[in-house]
């Protein structure tokens, strides 16, 4: 997760005209959303996942890492934005003291060299299944509506995957996107 990809949705937004609605909620609380159950899919939609995005890589970032009690951790991939954890959390019946962002959402990083259990247990399906990588998905909801002449799609999907950068390692995670057309 980077500050500029946040930073691109708002402009989207703007010269679009498309409603912030969109993009951010105002009556969510970024503070009161539980990290474990945005990760598992749970509760949360994408204005939701795009307003906690604003928030932890805003102008609050500090206070954000603070309160949700994150130290952010060098990252041998360049695609995830790592933290450790104060107090582990539990996601998928795992506990975890990782937690990393990609650019679509937040992925607990569990101790599991074989991520086969956890897809199976939670209905993942395999797009990549190959010795040394593991990618799979299964969406949560999707949705589709236009505005002002744009359509927005918005796109809720579990994924389980395994990368290079993380031997012995499985991501699971939830993936919260947008698509403007």
């Amino acid at each position: 997760m980077t500050k500029s990809s946040f930073k691109g949705l708002a402009a989207v937004a703007v010269v679009l005209g498309l409603p912030a609605a969109a993009f951010a909620r105002e009556a969510v609380d970024p503070q009161q959303v539980d990290l474990a159950k945005l990760i598992e899919c749970r509760t949360y939609d994408v204005p939701t996942y795009n307003s906690f995005g604003f928030w932890l890589a805003g102008t609050e970032e500090a206070q954000a890492r603070a309160s949700l009690g994150l130290t952010e951790v060098k990252s041998a991939n360049f695609m995830l934005m790592e933290y450790d954890l104060a107090r582990p959390i539990t996601v998928f019946g795992r506990q975890t003291r990782r937690v990393a962002f990609t650019s679509s959402g937040p992925m607990a990083v569990l101790d599991e060299a074989d991520p086969h259990p956890l897809a199976k247990a939670l209905g993942v399906i395999p797009v990549v299944d190959a010795p040394g990588k593991f990618l799979g998905e299964v969406v949560v909801s999707e949705t589709s509506e236009t505005s002002e002449g744009s359509t927005l799609k918005t796109r809720v999907s579990l994924n389980v995957s395994t990368v290079t950068t993380h031997p012995g390692k499985t991501l699971a995670g939830c993936s919260y996107t947008l698509e403007i057309q």
